[in-house]
């Protein structure tokens, strides 16, 4: 999800810092929820900026790339073999499970990702 835009975030906070403003109208006048003009309050008076902060990048990756390379080799030899099986295959390899979608985002990132089957016309 895309952070609100910077000029949105000054138009809501101009709203707000109005005498007599409430939350609710400018939430309303700007399609924003109370819960992000609360937040981007908090932040203009912790930090002064009214900026986005930067994406925290999200979790760490479950697959090392080590383990990537072992993956690819492995879908390299098995060419047939399905997400089931990569996975039964991996957590024997690394004795760790791993989600199937972990197997999935590594092949498709290696241009290895399976295609699906096309209906019967």
């Amino acid at each position: 999800m895309q952070p609100y835009s910077l000029d949105l975030r000054i138009r809501v906070g101009a709203a707000c810092a109005q005498v007599g403003s409430r939350q609710q109208q400018a939430a309303e006048r700007f399609g924003v929820s109370v819960s992000f003009i609360k937040k981007l309050s908090h932040q203009q008076r912790q930090t002064g900026s009214l900026a986005a902060k930067p994406a925290s990048g999200g979790p760490a990756r479950s697959i090392f790339p080590s383990e990537q390379t072992w993956l690819v080799a492995y879908v390299g030899q098995h060419a047939d073999a399905t997400l089931a099986e990569l996975n039964a295959a991996w957590q024997a390899a690394f004795s760790r499970p791993v989600g199937q979608t972990s197997i999935w985002n590594v092949l498709d990132e290696h241009g290895l990702r399976r295609k699906k089957k096309q209906p019967r016309q």
